[in-house]
Parts: C-alpha cells; sequence; structure tokens
C-alpha cells in the first residue's frame, strides 16, 4: 500500500509540477511577494462588468498562463481540477466551460488548492492520467459580500478579522519529469471547536491545521526541522500563533521555518488585522514563491498546508459552529 500510517499517502511513480501561474489584484501586488507574483491586476474589475465575472477571468488566465509556463497547449490537458468559494463553484465550472477540458469541480473551501493538488497526483501516480491542471482563487469583493456582508454597507471589521485575497494559482502537475515533485499527502479530517465566528476563521481552523500537521509528522516519523519550509494556508497572524502553541503542546516545536500564507502575503502598513484569506491565499503564494524557492534551489522542500473553513451562509444563519479542514503535500526538488 502507499499509505503510510493514519492518513499519509506516499507517491510510488514519479508526480512532478512542470508548470505553474500566480496572478493577484493591487492590493495584494503591493505586498511581500510582489516580485514573485506572475501578473499584478491594474484593478479589481480586470476590465469586466462584475467582480465574479473578473474572478473567473482570473481563472482563466492562470490555467493558461501555467500552460503555457511549461509549453502546453489546452488539448494536452487530460483532466482539470478547480474549485472556489462561490455557490456551486461558479467561478471553476464557467473557467471549465471556456476551456472545454474534462473537469473535476472539488470544494474544500481555502483548503481547494491542496486538495487538487492532492487528488490531482492520486490520479497520476495511478497512471491515469498524464497532465492534470489544479487551480483555484478568491476574490475579495465576491468573497466578502457572500459570506459578510455587502460592500456597500461599510461595516466595520474587528480585530480579528482576515482580508480575502484577491488572487489566483494554477499548477499543471506531470508524469513527464521535472525537478519539483509531490512526494507526500496527508488528507485532513473535518475538526470542529465550536468557533461560530465568521470574523474570527484563524482561530476556526487552527485546531484543523494542528491535527493535519501533527498527524503528518507522526505518520512520516519526522520533525519539522527536517523541512526548509513549512507554510499553512491563510491562518493568519492569530491562527498562526495558536497553532504554534497547540503544535508545541503535541510535542512538536515549529521554529523560523515555519510561516503562514495568510500572514505574510500582507505588509504589515497595509491595514489588514491578521492577514490574508480566501482560496487565492495559498494558491497565488505556492504559485509564485514557494515554487519559485524551490526551483533556484533555495529550498529542497515545502510543507503546504492549506486550511479551510467548511461552513455556508446557511449554516452561519442558523448558529452553527464552523467545521474546518487542513490538507497537506510534501513538495521536494532534487538536484540541491
Amino acid at each position: 500500500m502507499k499509505k503510510i500510517g493514519k492518513q499519509t499517502i506516499e507517491f510510488e511513480h514519479s508526480v512532478n509540477i512542470l508548470g505553474s501561474f500566480s496572478i493577484v489584484g493591487p492590493k495584494e501586488g503591493k505586498g511581500n511577494f510582489s516580485e514573485y507574483f506572475d501578473k499584478i491586476l491594474d484593478d479589481d474589475l480586470f476590465g469586466q462588468k462584475s467582480y465574479e465575472k473578473a474572478e473567473r477571468k482570473m481563472f482563466l488566465t492562470a490555467v493558461l498562463g501555467a500552460l503555457k509556463s511549461c509549453n502546453l497547449k489546452t488539448s494536452d490537458i487530460d483532466v482539470l481540477l478547480g474549485g472556489d468559494l462561490m455557490n456551486q463553484i461558479i467561478s471553476s465550472n464557467f473557467t471549465a466551460r471556456e476551456l472545454q477540458s474534462p473537469f473535476l469541480g472539488i470544494f474544500g473551501a481555502c483548503s481547494t488548492m491542496v486538495e487538487s493538488l492532492i487528488v490531482g497526483a492520486s490520479l497520476i501516480d495511478g497512471n491515469c492520467f498524464k497532465n492534470v491542471a489544479c487551480f483555484t482563487g478568491s476574490h475579495f469583493s465576491t468573497a466578502e459580500k457572500q459570506f459578510r456582508y455587502p460592500l456597500e454597507l461599510g461595516t466595520q471589521r474587528p480585530p480579528t478579522s482576515q482580508w480575502t485575497v484577491t488572487g489566483a494559482g494554477c499548477t499543471i502537475l506531470s508524469s513527464v519529469n521535472s525537478d519539483i515533485k509531490i512526494k507526500q499527502a496527508t488528507i485532513g479530517k473535518v475538526v470542529d471547536w465550536n468557533v461560530s465566528d465568521l470574523n474570527n476563521m484563524g482561530g476556526a481552523m487552527a485546531p484543523a491545521a494542528l491535527e493535519t500537521l501533527y498527524t503528518f509528522f507522526e505518520d512520516t516519523k519526522t520533525t519539522p526541522n527536517d523541512y526548509d519550509l513549512i507554510l499553512t494556508g491563510d491562518l493568519g497572524k492569530l491562527g498562526s500563533e495558536i497553532l504554534r502553541d497547540l503544535m508545541e503542546f503535541r510535542g512538536y516545536k515549529l521554529g523560523t521555518n515555519y510561516g503562514d500564507c495568510g500572514q505574510m502575503i500582507f505588509n504589515k502598513n497595509q491595514k489588514v488585522f491578521q492577514g490574508g484569506s480566501g482560496c487565492g491565499c495559498v494558491a497565488s503564494v505556492l504559485n509564485s514563491y514557494v515554487i519559485k524557492r524551490l526551483k533556484q534551489k533555495k529550498a529542497k522542500n515545502a510543507v503546504i498546508v492549506a486550511t479551510g473553513a467548511l461552513m455556508s451562509t446557511l449554516s452561519s444563519q442558523q448558529g452553527d459552529s464552523i467545521p474546518c479542514i487542513a490538507q497537506l503535500v510534501l513538495l521536494e526538488t532534487k538536484n540541491v
């Protein structure tokens, strides 16, 4: 079996990252990773009549950009894997309509990027497909009004809140050999510690990140010191601090090699409280900063843990707590 321990997979055949592309909004382009993003928008509408249409155009741009980065055509893709935060994952569905490739729509909230990588890697490892495109993203002006308040209200944001990232990313996985591989993956469980505050995503998702990361270390018999980079998806400043405390309580101390995409994507002068969130957070950082560091041989491996809050507007209005999940992949590069 390819299963290691309780929840971890070790891919037997080579699963390679052949191409990638990241696109972000103007606010994100002024943050800490501006030099790494492939495309930074001049405005959030991206030349469209609505923010929803802008989000779709971002998705399409990310997929086509990733294909171009590895000299592939749309016809070379065996299957598209994608999802987003909109009802019925419409941004991904409409993108797939344009691309006319076989499509599997998935939903893992903000964990969707890594979930798609796990599914795609499994399909390649099982010799089902040669090339798989994994994509997702989010838009501040679509997600905020769906899950919280209409933007026109100008509702005051509490200190625990995060800023939904306007961004998208696509990763091309392939059986064709390359320098960066997906070596292992840990599939998370749904965790709910009874947090119901929609403005405290970091506090809600930190326990899910704890369970998946702890399980990964236990399954693989490794420690945080074995990895050059450990990144969680979008816990933000508060959530990542909670995770550090919880992991140390479980016996694993996270060091300076640990960071959080949500905490890192914006700089301290951008007034986003706890940092970034949304599917586009880990998608844009993974497909820019992380992959480029691996390509440049500045890191030999990276553990990516994408977290997701699995609530809906309906469940929130009924006063339900927020079930969360975290999905993990281990990326490795050769010849460091």
